[in-house]
């Protein structure tokens, strides 16, 4: 099945058009805005309330923005390579089968680089967009909104995320980002909470996804999990079919056993290429563009 290119995916990557960022007017404002979050944290559904300039550290444990690695990116979807992909470390999941366990569970590592710094790193990259990723991007979000207010180049900004930050974040990328890819882990609360200790995760994941789809091009990823395909992965490409338009779905068939699975009898194992096999073929029939 060859997916039909969405209607701006190609300008805005190939940079025929203007980066977003570049044309908001409300930039500044935004960086201010995110600032002031920090001192009472609210970039994610968690809501720590925290005051990190003053060292509080929430559910995250990020303080300031550390980066454990940036590099071109070959591996990512071929709309979006080559892809400068820029790693934080730290996230808001705590998902047992977590493959990036070692920046994610450990905010402390990597490096920090001063806005200016990392300006001129992105400068010097042959990219087609800057990818910010974790760990997850949320937390670093004030940081991220300084790097893009001295950035000045016309590079899209891809937004690649688990997806569970507040609306106040979302409101701050409006204008900003120009793909979200995004990440929808789970077709129910009980599976999310067990198994990346998340609370109201369809609430909070069905409405970001119901707003980012109305501020630009989406590229949805759903990794197929072992024994949860009822559960999970056909209930997700069932709400996407009938919530969102003019997307991408990406079934992912690369889950792995790591980290501490082997505690979770559902999941300690690799996938089954009959089960990845029913995933894809189910998004086929139901009519989804497929990348």
């Amino acid at each position: 099945m060859t997916p039909k290119p969405l209607e701006r995916y190609y300008s805005i990557l190939s940079g025929k058009e203007k980066a977003r960022y570049l044309l908001c007017p409300s930039l500044g404002e935004k960086i201010k805005a995110a600032k002031r979050i920090l001192e009472k944290c609210i970039f994610c559904e968690r809501r720590c309330g925290v005051n990190r300039i003053k060292g509080e550290m929430g559910y995250c444990r990020v303080l300031e923005a550390r980066i454990s690695s940036e590099f071109i990116h070959l591996g990512e979807e071929s709309h979006l390579v080559p892809s400068h992909t820029i790693f934080f470390s730290g996230c808001t999941f705590r998902c047992v089968y977590c493959q990036n366990y070692d920046i994610s569970y450990y905010p402390e590592r990597g490096i920090y680089f001063r806005p200016e710094q990392l300006v001129e790193k992105i400068n010097n990259r042959n990219a087609r967009n800057v990818n910010w990723v974790g760990g997850d991007p949320t937390p670093n979000l004030a940081y991220i909104l300084g790097v893009l207010g001295c950035l000045g180049k016309n590079i899209p900004q891809v937004w690649n995320s688990n997806m569970y930050l507040s609306e106040e974040s979302l409101n701050l990328l409006d204008g900003v980002i120009d793909v979200y890819l995004t990440d929808f882990k789970y077709g129910n609360d009980g599976c999310a909470e067990r198994l990346s200790d998340v609370k109201g995760y369809m609430r909070i994941i069905k409405r970001n996804h119901l707003i980012a789809n109305k501020q630009c091009e989406m590229i949805i990823r759903h990794l197929v999990l072992p024994n949860h395909l009822e559960c999970c992965t056909k209930p997700i490409l069932d709400w996407i079919k009938e919530n969102l338009d003019n997307v991408y779905v990406n079934v992912m068939g690369q889950y792995r056993p790591e980290y501490r699975v082997m505690e979770y009898a559902d999941i300690n194992r690799r996938l089954h290429y009959g089960e990845l096999e029913e995933a894809v073929s189910y998004a086929e029939n139901l009519g989804l563009d497929l990348i």
